[in-house]
């Protein structure tokens, strides 16, 4: 009504929305609501928030954290007054290749993700991290009672000595009591004859995922997905090393 006033006559305006001049009039002349008053600011602590999260998450938890109350729907309202987003790309590159005559081990979790102590289960899986150069290859190793990567291994290419060289890294981390079960998908990485002897020279136990099943590593996977929303999603990297100093400067692996 404020804008049209200039363009009709304020007594046909007030008819048309059935309001009085009166009330028209009282209602420029009254200061702003409390809750008006705190608008400025909250879009500020909100800006902020999406900063800090790296614009992946909604900030309700961010902005308690700095003592900022308010609720899910009037973030939500605020957000999309700034136009505020989450930035969250994905782009697929298979990392699996289960299409080999090599030998297969038995999955000896079934899908049961707990363990009650550390060094006793290991989840291995592989992932991949786009830059302008290409492929940057990331192998990691998640003990399944404390939920840490406890060794990990980038490079250029999928190859059996990526594996190899993350398993090293966490032995030497970690040393691990003989009878360690270790879990992965069925790569030819995992399945090849110095992957398996190398476990079987540690004391290991070799387990694997069903064919095409995430759900048989699910811990390792719900990790690559936060770590890449968290690290890689919002970033663009112009060449490889870039992408491992960012990796490793974050405790990404």
């Amino acid at each position: 009504m404020e804008q049209m006033r200039f363009k009709y006559p304020l007594g046909m305006l007030c008819r048309v929305l059935e309001v009085s001049a009166s009330g028209f009039h009282a209602r420029r002349s009254r200061a702003p609501s409390r809750r008006a008053q705190q608008e400025p600011r909250l879009e500020i602590e909100i800006r902020a928030a999406h900063q800090r999260t790296r614009q992946t998450y909604g900030p309700q938890r961010e902005l308690a954290a700095h003592g900022v109350r308010i609720g899910v729907h009037r973030i939500k309202r605020l957000r999309r007054k700034l136009g505020l987003c989450c930035k969250q790309r994905r782009r697929f590159k298979a990392t699996t290749d289960s299409r080999h005559r090599l030998p297969v081990a038995e999955n000896l979790l079934g899908q049961s993700f707990e363990a009650p102590s550390p060094s006793q289960t290991w989840l291995s899986d592989m992932t991949y991290i786009p830059t302008e150069e290409g492929w940057l290859y990331l192998v990691g190793q998640k003990d399944l009672c404390t939920r840490k990567i406890v060794g990990y291994a980038m490079g250029e290419r999928m190859m059996r000595n990526l594996v190899i060289a993350s398993l090293r890294r966490a032995v030497e981390a970690t040393r691990p009591p003989a009878g360690l079960v270790h879990h992965s998908d069925r790569g030819s990485q995992y399945c090849s004859w110095e992957y398996r002897q190398m476990l079987e020279a540690l004391g290991m136990k070799a387990s694997m995922s069903g064919t095409g099943n995430c759900y048989d590593n699910a811990p390792m996977e719900s990790f690559w997905e936060t770590l890449k929303t968290e690290l890689v999603f919002h970033r663009r990297f112009a060449t490889r090393q870039q992408a491992v100093i960012h990796s490793v400067l974050n405790n990404c692996a």
